[in-house]
């Protein structure tokens, strides 16, 4: 296949198995700053997939709370193939403490008593949350943490 100039158009995800956590662009500012693209997986590609009002709400969730836990968040945002998630950090490559950051959010996922900004004002589709449905994401993915590191098979 051609190669693209999206990075996770190149990336084979018949190979991949999530849930993963990996490093999946890095790009230098003119100044000098360096933003570091993490992508979440949740969920295996073309298997399955996060519902849409569980992945509305862990969105929220995830966004306001992230960067409790960091002031290097520049974004979270997720996947129109609803898999995953992508963050990006400025100045922090940090793996470790990116997969720490995550786990302490997600616990504020299953923690949390409502969604923030879970009204008309706030939010372009304030009818389409679930709390439940994303602390069963949150929960889903925190249950195998110790897979995070493991992007491939190794049975390939």
């Amino acid at each position: 296949m051609p190669k693209m100039n999206v990075e996770s158009f190149n990336l084979d995800h018949t190979k991949v198995v999530a849930p993963f956590v990996r490093l999946a662009g890095k790009m230098e500012g003119q100044n000098g700053d360096t933003i570091y693209k993490y992508d979440i997986r949740f969920k295996q590609p073309n298997k399955e997939h996060m519902e849409m009002p569980g992945l509305h709400s862990l969105e929220h969730l995830m966004a306001e709370n992230i960067r409790n836990h960091s002031d290097k968040v520049v974004d979270i945002s997720p996947m129109g193939c609803q898999t995953g998630f992508y963050v990006s950090f400025i100045n922090h490559q940090d793996y470790d403490d990116v997969l720490q950051i995550l786990e302490d959010t997600l616990n504020d996922v299953l923690n949390a008593e409502e969604v923030p900004a879970c009204n008309e004002v706030q939010c372009g589709w304030a009818a389409s949350h679930s709390l439940e449905g994303a602390k069963e994401i949150a929960q889903a993915f925190l249950d195998k943490r110790n897979e995070w590191n493991e992007i491939y098979s190794s049975a390939q």
